[in-house]
């Protein structure tokens, strides 16, 4: 039993890594290789109208940039709208006043805090366009971002939403550098490798866009889930809807860095992923929504791996204080030479996503240092997070309003 158990806590990772070098690579040499750079985008005889939306909720300090950057791109016909959800700082006053400074920005006042999604969904019902481009209040859009977007969505006639490449900001503590590794070796090569298979996980809620026709038969976005990005990939590829990755489509975000701020943004993220696996798993198992049972399957092992690596902690701990019985006697740290091997997998993911990565961020191999660190303590949060969200998740109340909580968005 205990062979199994230190087996699938090996191996599984070693199966996953695997997957996301060679799904990646044949990504990049597909359709990436040859592809224009960022500041090229691809040319179209009439670009429809695309509306930009801000969802912002004490975003006081930031939000001015935020719209500096949204208001600079580079495309011939676009709306802003920005949310301001209840804040409790000056983000309204501060959107009244770029009013006056942006033609092309509409503001929408919430009085009470009511999330994120309904921000969303008002912002849809709002729009004077058939396209959304969806950012968060700290994201700096690239000059070429809302094209490369609107691209997918203006040629693929199924593709209701695409998904961009988000790129880290505050990068001066050892939890900002190790992140920007994991945005390009992990997040960016999932992606790529989740395309090759036919399904993504979920769209950036950071940088995303949609066609407002696709929301709308799905019904939107729930307001009771906790990630909203997650819920709506989701809903538009269960109803057949195309969801696309361009990275390309560059934006620039802050994240935590301080532990306290990474462990509550990661059991969000693990809260939902456990949240539409137990809200969908029974409406996938029909034939025609075949393409999604690999995602699922994906995170139901990554659960079970969690949960599996949880136990070996607790028994190693424990036989260091008393005597085991042999069937639960953890041998050491690492399982022999497979242990070796998968940290030498894990090497070679990093340079493979680096390298790939550069056509966009030329000076990201200087964190390759640091990325090395990632399994150590990222996995730990990942693991523990994901333990800590199950039972979260199951005795949350269905149907309970989801609520913005004021981010760390890490030392500035």
């Amino acid at each position: 039993m205990m062979n199994l158990l230190l087996g699938y806590s090996f191996y599984y990772p070693l199966t996953m890594s695997l997957l996301w070098i060679f799904g990646g690579i044949y990504y990049f040499l597909r359709l990436e290789r040859n592809a224009p750079r960022p500041d090229q985008p691809p040319k179209l005889d009439y670009w429809p109208k695309a509306t930009l939306v801000v969802p912002c909720h004490n975003e006081g300090d930031i939000i001015r940039e935020t719209l500096q950057h949204a208001a600079q791109q580079d495309y011939p016909d676009f709306e802003i709208i920005a949310i301001d959800d209840g804040s409790s700082d000056d983000t309204g006053r501060i959107l009244d006043e770029l009013t006056g400074v942006y033609p092309q920005l509409r503001v929408l006042h919430f009085p009470e805090n009511q999330g994120k999604a309904m921000g969303l969904r008002m912002a849809a019902l709002a729009a004077d366009s058939d396209y959304l481009i969806c950012i968060d209040g700290d994201a700096l859009l690239d000059r070429f971002a809302t094209r490369w977007l609107m691209w997918h969505l203006a040629t693929g006639p199924r593709v209701g939403a695409v998904t961009g490449n988000p790129r880290i900001r505050n990068r001066s503590t050892l939890l900002g550098r190790l992140q920007v590794g994991e945005f390009s070796s992990i997040i960016g090569l999932i992606k790529r490798a989740q395309r090759i298979y036919g399904r993504i996980f979920t769209v950036s809620g950071v940088i995303a866009g949609f066609r407002i026709t696709a929301l709308h038969q799905v019904g939107y976005w729930n307001t009771d889930m906790l990630t909203d990005d997650i819920d709506i990939s989701w809903r538009l590829q269960m109803d057949f809807w195309d969801v696309r990755y361009e990275p390309n489509a560059l934006c620039w975000l802050l994240m935590p860095e301080t532990l306290v701020g990474l462990w509550k943004q990661r059991l969000r993220w693990a809260q939902g992923g456990v949240e539409v696996s137990r809200r969908y798993m029974k409406l996938l198992w029909v034939w025609p929504r075949r393409r999604m049972w690999f995602v699922l399957l994906e995170h139901i092992l990554s659960v079970v791996w969690s949960y599996g690596i949880l136990v070996v902690l607790v028994l190693a701990i424990l036989g260091v204080f008393f005597r085991l019985p042999v069937s639960l006697t953890v041998p050491g740290p690492f399982p022999g030479w497979y242990g070796v091997i998968l940290s030498a997998v894990c090497i070679v993911q990093f340079l493979v996503s680096m390298m790939i990565e550069r056509r966009y961020e030329k000076t990201v191999g200087r964190e390759f240092f640091w990325i090395i660190w990632y399994p150590l303590a990222f996995w730990m949060i990942g693991m523990l997070t994901t333990v800590v969200s199950v039972p979260l998740t199951l005795s949350k109340k269905i149907g309970a309003r989801a609520v913005w909580e004021s981010p760390d968005r890490g030392i500035q």
